[in-house]
């Protein structure tokens, strides 16, 4: 018996060592697997592809996400129970939030304190300046793999009396011999005498310059990390204190039962990230007698988006002052000989612009701002929207109406009794990509931004890029399908359906604004009793595949920056030809 329980527990020990051994080889071949897959990921694929996956991974996974948790029970508008969202749109949220456009298909008071928590994760995630993190991790892990793999073949005579060479962590060749006519002596152990052998190294001066391209593409995502961080504290602290000081701003809170600290960072996040959503059903307009509180998020939306380029040359400007770091002054210097992408790497392109053009960036962005504040003062200063307000009050409004139009879509007035001519203007600045500069550039030939560093080299044209359209012929076609498939809409109910509103909605999905005409029951020809007017966007009230085709909008747009030359090879007239 004794004997039995031997032999049964030696066969229990051996299975469990095979087993152990048996986990351990496949931990560690996934982990080898994993390594491969994602090396073939940041050197295959092109950005276009890594950054729509990405987009699409947190898509998908904020979808499932948000599917899981419950929505509130009740809210302000509706006491009784709330109806769980459909999965399309709850699919749709989470794709504009990712993509930080800000369409809404659901009320934004539908979702639970948990949900806001996750769509906040997923708005930083998708923000502007969290995807140029990201891809400056993806630049340091294919600069590490480069680095090791610069070599080059050296003559090498070994000897006997010391250590053998060795290799460092970065790929660079430690050695402690004598070089004497291009050939390279290492004191090896164990050898009866010298023996020639052959070595790859690192070629000095690629590995110096890849060295130096490292520690700056490391330093920047310090730095990005860094700005980041400081903001969106700074702000959610201030915003918090702001909500609990203030009596009609936390009172609004109470009366929707939303968390103070919830939506303090929600708000913040959104704002940085140029999302736009708000926790309540009516968006800033709730608040736009809050003064202070639009000043606070002013400076959130510019610093997040259209001034990013500026303010982090700000912040290395300021850290050089006080730091002799080599990797601080090679990226401020920006060698005009010398394209951005060889100075610190791909993600750099757009973001690091010299001094003069940071200035070309903010005039540009300020003088729009002044252009629709003077014609939004104008011609709304009287408005039902403006109605109630003190001129201080209307002076701010204008001001953070203004400044939103430019990829925040945060609003304190229905822009659906807003004038055409005001909307007009939104729906150009909403088309204008986030970085644009429209002041002449003399002497920087590189500081037109969206352009690529290779703009003088002339490539052989492929048959895709012959085949891309430009930008507003897409937009164009996505207005005319929609159209097409809401066409029954816009004979019954023309005041709600019509072009105009469709082209608004399809530029700002585009933009990545979030603005919207919203819809009315007040503005049917033909009264339909069961009409409910409800607090969201006017894609909301269209069919499944208008809500669909949208969905593709807002993903083309936060990824135009790849396309923005296209439609070169279509000419519209044959003087060329």
């Amino acid at each position: 018996m004794k004997n039995n329980l031997h032999c049964l527990s030696m066969k229990l020990g051996d299975l469990c060592s095979c087993s152990c051994i048996k986990v351990t080889c496949l931990g560690k071949s996934l982990g080898y697997g994993m390594a491969c897959f994602y090396r073939y990921l940041i050197f295959k694929l092109k950005p276009f592809w890594l950054q729509l996956c990405y987009f699409m991974c947190i898509s998908f996974m904020g979808f499932l996400v948000l599917k899981v948790l419950k929505p509130r029970s009740s809210n302000s508008i509706n006491p009784g129970p709330i109806m769980a969202p459909a999965n399309l749109d709850m699919f749709f949220t989470s794709v504009s939030a990712t993509t930080v456009s800000s369409m809404s298909t659901i009320e934004m008071e539908v979702f639970s304190n948990a949900q806001l928590v996750i769509l906040t994760i997923i708005m930083l995630f998708g923000g502007e300046v969290f995807t140029f993190f990201v891809e400056l991790q993806i630049e340091k892990s294919k600069l590490i793999i480069k680095r090791k793999e610069i070599v080059e073949n050296v003559s090498i005579v070994v000897h006997k009396e010391d250590h053998c060479p060795r290799i460092n962590e970065l790929g660079e060749f430690a050695y402690n011999g004598s070089s004497e006519n291009g050939v390279r002596s290492f004191p090896v152990a164990n050898m009866n005498e010298p023996m020639a052998v052959t070595i790859s190294t690192p070629h000095h001066d690629r590995s110096s310059n890849e060295d130096l391209k490292y520690k700056s593409v490391k330093y920047l995502s310090y730095v990005v990390l860094g700005y980041l961080v400081v903001i969106l504290g700074g702000g959610s602290i201030l915003v918090i204190m702001y909500m609990r000081l203030v009596p009609s701003a936390n009172e609004v809170l109470k009366v929707k039962g939303i968390n103070t600290e919830t939506f303090s960072i929600f708000l913040i996040i959104a704002t940085f990230a140029n999302c736009g959503y708000v926790p309540t059903n009516e968006g800033m307009v709730i608040f736009r007698k809050n003064s202070g509180l639009l000043l606070l998020l002013i400076p959130q939306v510019l610093l997040g988006n259209t001034l990013f380029p500026a303010g982090l040359r700000f912040v290395l400007w300021v850290l050089g002052k006080f730091s002799k770091r080599e990797e601080i002054h090679h990226m401020l210097k920006l060698d005009k000989k010398i394209s951005i992408k060889e100075q610190v790497g791909y993600p750099a392109n757009e973001v690091m612009i010299s001094t003069i053009h940071c200035f070309y960036l903010i005039a540009t962005v300020l003088g729009f701002i002044f252009i629709q504040f003077i014609l939004f003062c104008s011609m709304e200063w009287n408005s039902d929207g403006l109605d109630g307000m003190n001129s201080y009050q209307k002076l701010i409004g204008a001001l953070f109406q203004t400044v939103n139009t430019r990829h925040s879509g945060e609003n304190i007035v229905d822009l659906s009794t807003t004038s055409p001519a005001i909307m007009v203007a939104f729906v150009v600045m909403m088309y204008l990509p986030p970085y644009t500069s429209f002041l002449p550039l003399i002497n920087d030939e590189r500081s037109i931004i969206g352009c690529c560093d290779q703009r003088k080299k002339r490539r052989r044209r492929t048959l895709v890029d012959n085949l891309l359209f430009s930008q507003l012929s897409y937009l164009v076609m996505f207005i005319v399908l929609i159209c097409i498939i809401e066409r029954n809409k816009l004979k019954d109910d023309p005041l709600n359906f019509n072009v105009f509103n469709i082209t608004i909605e399809v530029i700002s999905a585009y933009g990545n604004v979030g603005f919207t005409t919203g819809y009315s029951c007040k503005r049917q020809l033909n009264p339909d009793g069961l009409c409910k007017d409800m607090m969201f966007g006017f894609v909301g009230r269209w069919s499944n595949v208008g809500k669909i085709i949208l969905i593709v909008v807002m993903i083309f747009g936060r990824v135009k920056r790849f396309n923005l030359r296209g439609g070169k090879a279509w000419k519209l007239s044959t003087q060329d030809l």
